[in-house]
């Protein structure tokens, strides 16, 4: 976390949800609102003359939505952007898109006016986003294919071949697109995969159906009884704990309610202590950029039993946080470059 004070521009339409997002911030004594725009053409303005250290910027906008104004700040003007997204799928798909274009993350509005969390977990990941490097998106061209893709879902069957051995990837902050470079990677009949994505109820699907439009393996959400098989990769539920089973011919997931690990659920500790435990050494896995240390010690379980594990380099982390804690104890074996996970993975599985 920055030991500075985090100056941050909110920009949003409704002057209400400016006067909650500001009070909320506001108050954490880490932060200081320095200004507040109503669309992406006073945000515009009021970046230059402001200079903050972070935005925080709704989805959904008259005259320019989050995603436009995103692919035309990010290759001009880098700066750091958590979104604020509605629970509807236009708000989810959107969001998704916007992450896409550089954001660094992103809070749900809440749908019972329940505001005392949201702007908790606003203010941590206001305070992530001010120590990311978003450097790299100067000067970056949008393909349509990357920003758009995947909207719909293609409908691919995999060969409902139960996998010999399973793949478990653990991801946060930045994650959603560290995630889409290495499913993207990865051949159809890939062993098959588990994944948990930090994300609120609703995202994960929209997430899957995304990474399912793009990729040659087949993604979906994970519903509870769900087989692991060659050639397709099941992405946590938001909301509920995964954790893989042994079943009569193979290997399956168990989505079930159940309290916060490492204060996530989904939590990659508790997927990952699950193939320790069922998998052992027939497992491998990797660890994505993200905040924290969830997975860590369920990684070092996982090598502990036989699996070979690695980690994402801090040059191509969003944040290195869960990945460097992974390396450090012990569970990942080597930091990879992210171009270069998926191949890894390839060869590991060989």
């Amino acid at each position: 976390m920055p030991s500075r004070i985090v100056r941050v521009l909110i920009i949003d339409d409704s002057p209400l949800v400016q006067r909650i997002i500001s009070e909320g911030l506001s108050k954490d004594p880490n932060i200081e609102v320095c200004g507040t725009a109503s669309d992406p053409y006073a945000g515009r303005d009021a970046i230059v003359k402001l200079r903050p250290d972070v935005l925080t910027l709704d989805v959904e906008m008259p005259k320019m939505n989050g995603v436009e104004f995103l692919r035309r700040l990010m290759p001009q003007y880098p700066i750091p952007v958590v979104m604020v997204s509605g629970l509807t799928e236009r708000g989810q798909k959107t969001t998704l898109e916007a992450m896409a274009a550089g954001a660094v993350d992103f809070v749900a509005k809440p749908k019972g006016g329940d505001l005392g969390n949201m702007i908790d977990e606003l203010c941590t990941k206001v305070k992530i986003a001010s120590t990311v490097n978003v450097s790299q998106w100067k000067n970056r061209q949008f393909e349509p294919s990357v920003i758009g893709g995947g909207s719909g879902v293609v409908n691919k069957v995999s060969g409902q071949i139960p996998s010999k051995k399973i793949c478990a990837i653990g991801a946060s902050t930045g994650g959603t697109e560290a995630l889409r470079e290495v499913i993207c990677g990865l051949p159809r009949n890939f062993l098959g995969t588990v994944v948990v994505q930090h994300m609120p109820p609703g995202f994960t699907k929209m997430f899957a159906d995304r990474l399912n439009g793009l990729a040659q393996v087949v993604v979906k959400e994970a519903a509870d009884g769900d087989m692991i098989y060659d050639g397709r990769v099941l992405i946590a539920q938001g909301g509920k704990q995964m954790e893989v089973v042994r079943t009569g011919g193979g290997w399956g997931v168990h989505c079930f309610d159940a309290p916060l690990c490492c204060g996530h659920r989904p939590s990659v500790e508790q997927m990952m202590f699950s193939v320790a435990k069922n998998v052992g050494n027939k497992a491998i896995g990797a660890m994505l950029t993200g905040m924290g240390a969830d997975g860590a010690n369920g990684m070092k379980a996982m090598r502990d039993a036989g699996a070979h594990c690695i980690a994402q380099d801090e040059a191509t982390c969003v944040v290195f946080g869960m990945p460097k804690e992974a390396y450090a104890k012990g569970g990942a074996e080597s930091l990879v470059p992210l171009p270069k996970i998926a191949g890894t993975l390839v060869n590991m599985a060989r």
